[in-house]
């Protein structure tokens, strides 16, 4: 028998499928964080000294952003060791292994806990296993923000089946009840797209252009369905949910 598919892709991982060099690139990662100031907008822990833990955090982009940003308490855990060597030049605290033996051991640790498409890579019933784990791992009042492929998108199929690893796909509506169901509450979702203000102007104007375009995906919607439906339309979109207080 060969060996399982996730233990020969992630060993290259970095290199094979998201084509990144052996030394971490703090340009492209500032660059590419300007556009998550808008995606993390009024979601992100204002006490700098908050405990955070960015779960599969890949090559490192999302600590570099937390770092840049004055958090001073930011961790990581992957499975892959081609992206724990990109992501430990970002910080010394980054955890080589598997999500669910990360946060059993850390209950009630975090107040934020994020997860940059993750969640798709997962099996079903591991999906429902990682959820509990997120909700256990936090404080009262801590926060998850997931970011996955939509499933509501007309282009769903070019990130759903670009990455071989992919096992499930998600719409704004199913996601949200299984975090409610696992015991969040405040969910909400919301678009990664273009960002209207502080990234470019070609950003602005596609923002703009985007709007019309929602807008006419709210229309067909409305004809077929009654409903103008959720706006969550592009390909890949967030959700965030906290654990409730006491």
């Amino acid at each position: 028998m060969s060996r399982d598919y996730r233990t020969r892709i992630y060993e290259s991982y970095a290199s094979e499928f998201q084509d990144k060099g052996p030394v971490f690139d703090s340009v492209a990662a500032r660059r590419w964080g300007r556009a998550y100031e808008w995606y993390l907008r009024n979601w992100l822990p204002a006490d700098k000294s908050a405990n955070i833990v960015d779960l599969a955090c890949g090559a490192g982009e999302l600590l570099y952003f937390f770092r840049e940003r004055g958090y001073a308490r930011v961790s990581g855990v992957d499975i892959s060791p081609a992206q724990i060597a990109l992501s430990r030049q970002v910080t010394d605290d980054v955890v080589q292994g598997g999500v669910h033996e990360f946060l059993r051991i850390r209950q009630g640790t975090f107040d934020l806990i994020t997860a940059v498409d993750l969640v798709e890579h997962l099996s079903k019933d591991e999906v429902l296993v990682f959820l509990d784990d997120c909700h256990a791992a936090l404080r009262p009042g801590g926060r998850m923000i997931l970011q996955t492929p939509n499933a509501e998108s007309p282009w769903v199929a070019s990130c759903r089946y670009g990455d071989f690893t992919h096992e499930v796909c998600f719409q704004h509506n199913a996601l949200s009840r299984l975090m409610r169901m696992t015991g969040f509450i405040d969910i909400q979702t919301r678009e990664q797209g273009p960002v209207p203000l502080g990234y470019s102007a070609v950003s602005t104007g596609r923002y703009l252009l985007w709007r019309v375009i929602r807008a006419c995906l709210q229309f067909c919607n409305a004809v077929e369905t009654g409903s103008l439906g959720s706006g969550v339309f592009t390909r890949v979109f967030l959700a965030s949910g906290v654990k409730a207080d006491g």
